[in-house]
């Protein structure tokens, strides 16, 4: 997959060519998988072409912080909010695009540990449109399961985590499907290999819960949000695999692919009617291009210009 990547990157505490934002082999977190990592997304703001805007940014810039409270990194939700500003501004995107910071261990090391060790923290970016087909994916129950807590710190977004959905995605995509949903140690549906899942049933929205091992994903919070305010029943329990292949809609979401219908399930075809998962695609669509008053708070404006 080629990328167009933004051409300022923000790498050892200074803006540069993005080229130039190179690391050693010998890094400690190219290793250990001792990093964390953000993504969020930002569009050129259809009224003003002098603007961009950012969906929900400081929810994103607060969770990076705190998973990097897990690397003994001490860095603010403030200096990394400055810092993707500061980011945007230098690069002047024009089409929609994809932030992704990081922090890391970027000592040149082979002891696995977070003490006495340096960190980093980087931020880069690419041109990004639809992460997955909006018409729909095709999922497999993936024979890979989801991280425990007690093994991992699954409220942070760390680096060495990803190798189970790197795993599954694989896999997936391998065996002829878009995607992977994982269970979680209990054989409970958990969540896809970078996105939550929902589903409806009987007009109710219904998606894991924190105590099932998911991510607390930013879009995931946002959906819940937006349901209860649109007067949709909403409850988050443990679903079982059964209930995905009689639901009446199930969706995915997160930063990249934001709200993206599920069509299949392994050999089971799901109903293309989806009024739920429609309403809400809408609502997300109208928010994050600055179209909604009432969600307006969940949209920083960067000025491009001075």
């Amino acid at each position: 997959m080629m990328h167009n990547f933004l051409p300022i990157a923000y790498f050892q505490t200074q803006f540069l060519p993005f080229e130039e934002a190179k690391v050693s082999v010998a890094t400690h977190a190219l290793h250990y998988g001792t990093g964390a990592f953000g993504g969020l997304r930002g569009i050129p703001d259809p009224q003003n072409p002098n603007q961009i805007l950012l969906f929900r940014l400081d929810r994103h810039c607060q969770r990076l912080s705190d998973s990097a409270r897990f690397l003994h990194f001490d860095l603010p939700a403030a200096k990394i909010q400055q810092v993707i500003t500061d980011f945007v501004q230098k690069n002047q995107p024009t089409v929609p695009f994809y932030i992704r910071p990081f922090v890391y261990t970027s000592d040149l090391g082979i002891a696995p540990r977070l003490h006495n060790i340096e960190k980093d923290f980087l931020v880069y970016g690419l041109e990004l449109g639809d992460y997955l087909s909006p018409e729909g994916v095709s999922c497999r129950i993936s024979s890979w399961h989801r991280q425990e807590d007690r093994s991992l710190p699954l409220r942070g977004k760390i680096s060495g985590a990803y190798i189970t959905s790197s795993l599954a995605k694989t896999e997936a995509v391998e065996s002829g499907f878009d995607e992977a949903i994982l269970l979680n140690s209990q054989g409970k549906i958990c969540e896809a290999s970078g996105m939550n899942i929902f589903i409806v049933r009987r007009g109710q929205l219904i998606t894991p819960g924190p105590a099932q091992d998911i991510l607390e994903g930013i879009t995931r919070d946002s959906i819940l949000t937006l349901a209860r305010d649109l007067g949709i029943p909403v409850i988050e329990r443990a679903l079982d695999k059964s209930e995905l292949l009689i639901a009446d809609e199930v969706f995915l979401s997160g930063t990249a692919a934001k709200i993206t219908p599920v069509r299949k399930i392994e050999n089971y075809e799901l109903s293309t009617e989806r009024p739920i998962t429609t309403q809400l695609k809408a609502k997300i669509a109208a928010i994050t291009e600055n179209r909604d008053p009432d969600y307006q708070d969940w949209v920083n404006v960067i000025s491009l210009s001075g």
